[in-house]
């Protein structure tokens, strides 16, 4: 975790929300010089720091309303800093709690050098990337649906399975096989959703690769030259890394993914793992996806994965790949090369 330790005049923690903002402004010697709630629109917040500004650095909490703080202090040329939501304890953990006492904190933090800091993403690439994750959400929803198909001939017991409904060209007619009217009229309902959730998902994914080609059409190429990265995996890994160079380490690259487990420990003594949440979900899988479709007709990889499942079991062997996988990535970016199959396959054994 990297902390904000620069050392500015005035120090300003703002408390965000939708309708109201509270902003504390401190001075170097921890002083309050102002403390008031406002509401969040931008030339409200800017009269009220204009005698500070120049000597100004600006914190907020990562909340979903923090976008535009960001890009009104990047557009002004004031030093914004984003705080990390999950690592933020002196926030969520004190006795009392109001918007007066976060924002209080949040400048106090920030001026003692103890704010911990989240990743301010660029406003360039930032929209496309939540898109592509409207995008995913729609597709777990269009797989509800076909599950729920699935279970309610389970539920029927129908005599034979209804197959790879998935594909459109194997739903063939599956609503006669249901005898009950309501009930067919029910799966009926799940599949125009499908067909309708399909028709947008075709669209939409065109055009993210499309942005995507006109953003960084290399580092795209890069990650689709890994045995089963397609379209989707690859936007996502792209999007959701941004930029390889803001990981000093290939350690802090992995954890970031969700690729390692944490330890506890006090004293000598080990008390498992923590930190389950704190990093990018969206990584996690894209990383155990990419090990899954990797292994289908490839033999090598395969084998090297039965070796695994024999030493550590098949989910801890998966574990593993994806960390490799991740590692891989990493120097696949920063040095600018396609994935090598026989050096990623020679670490997995």
């Amino acid at each position: 975790m990297r902390f904000y330790t620069k050392q500015h005049q005035y120090y300003c923690g703002v408390d965000l929300h939708a309708g109201a903002m509270y902003v504390c402004i401190l001075d170097a010697a921890g002083e309050i010089v102002v403390h008031q709630n406002i509401p969040t629109r931008p030339k409200s917040f800017l009269r009220l720091i204009k005698p500070y500004r120049k000597y100004l650095v600006v914190a907020a909490e990562c909340m979903f309303t923090w976008y535009w703080l960001a890009d009104l202090c990047a557009d002004e040329g004031i030093n914004f800093v984003l705080g990390h939501a999950l690592y933020m304890r002196a926030i969520h953990g004190g006795k009392a709690k109001n918007d007066r006492i976060d924002s209080y904190k949040i400048a106090v933090l920030l001026r003692g050098g103890t704010l911990p800091q989240g990743y301010v993403y660029p406003k360039q690439m930032r929209a496309t990337r939540d898109l592509l994750r409207r995008r995913n959400h729609l597709a777990r929803k269009k797989a509800e649906l076909v599950a729920h198909i699935h279970n309610t001939a389970t539920q029927y017991n129908l005599p034979e399975p209804l197959g790879r409904i998935a594909k459109p060209s194997e739903r063939g007619n599956v609503p006669a096989r249901f005898a009950e009217p309501a009930v067919r009229r029910m799966v009926e309902i799940d599949l125009a959703t499908i067909e309708h959730y399909e028709h947008l998902l075709d669209s939409l994914e065109r055009e993210l690769e499309r942005i995507a080609n006109q953003h960084n059409p290399v580092n795209l190429a890069l990650l689709k030259s890994i045995p089963g990265v397609g379209r989707i995996l690859g936007l996502v890994m792209l999007y959701e890394i941004e930029d390889i160079t803001r990981f000093p380490r290939v350690q802090d690259f992995a954890s970031y993914c969700r690729l390692v487990k944490p330890a506890k420990e006090s004293n000598g003594k080990a008390y498992g793992h923590s930190g389950k949440k704190i990093g990018n979900a969206h990584l996690r899988w894209a990383f155990g996806e990419a090990v899954v479709l990797m292994l289908k007709g490839n033999k090598p990889a395969q084998a090297v994965v039965q070796k695994l499942a024999s030493k550590h079991g098949k989910g801890k062997a998966f574990a593993i790949l994806s960390h490799r996988l991740g590692r891989a990535v990493y120097y696949m970016l920063k040095n600018q090369v396609p994935f090598d199959p026989q050096r990623f396959l020679r670490q997995g054994t």
